[in-house]
């Protein structure tokens, strides 16, 4: 069951919890594979964002990701591969980063503890980050959408659908007493 407590400190459990989670983001930003035909590497961020979502719900996740932002940009070094600061924003990755808070958000608002409704919001997630990504690559990048898709989102595909599994498996995994009891869930 989903907590009603707002962010505010009458539920600073969501508060930490949105912290360890930008930390988690974070962490998955330096687990990294670059791309000889992308200029987007491979990292877990997206795990994390989608776990984010997933366990915190709508508004703590969109938190976690605007903390994690807020990070970067401010410079500390946790983007992928230990790059910060607002120039990251506007390379080629900024369309995937700036899509991580509406991701969470989204997935937050569907998810629910169920297998098929939880595949299908980390799903739906990913498409997202995708979506917004490769647009932004078109928009401010010069891209062609073919290249775009190319270098931004099929050499992708895979790996997320390997990491939208792990996400699922760890919630669907964990029992509703347990997320009730750390009142981690708030829409």
């Amino acid at each position: 069951m989903k907590s009603s407590s707002s962010l505010s400190g009458r539920n600073p459990r969501l508060l930490i919890f949105s912290a360890l989670m930008a930390a988690l983001t974070a962490i998955g930003a330096y687990i990294m594979i670059p791309l000889p035909i992308s200029p987007v590497p491979v990292t877990l961020q997206n795990l994390f964002v989608v776990l984010s979502g997933m366990l915190l719900g709508a508004k703590a996740g969109f938190l976690s990701q605007i903390i994690y932002l807020a990070l970067g940009l401010v410079g500390l070094p946790v983007f992928a591969g230990g790059t910060a600061g607002v120039g990251v924003l506007f390379s080629p990755t900024g369309g995937y980063l700036m899509a991580f808070p509406l991701a969470a958000y989204v997935i937050g608002k569907m998810s629910g503890g169920n297998l098929k409704i939880d595949a299908v919001s980390a799903s739906i997630g990913m498409i997202l980050i995708y979506v917004l990504g490769a647009s932004f690559m078109v928009a401010f990048w010069d891209f062609s959408p073919v290249q775009a898709l190319s270098a931004g989102v099929f050499p992708f595909i895979p790996g997320d659908i390997f990491k939208v599994v792990v996400a699922v498996a760890i919630r669907v995994s964990m029992p509703a007493a347990l997320m009730n009891r750390l009142e981690i869930t708030a829409g």
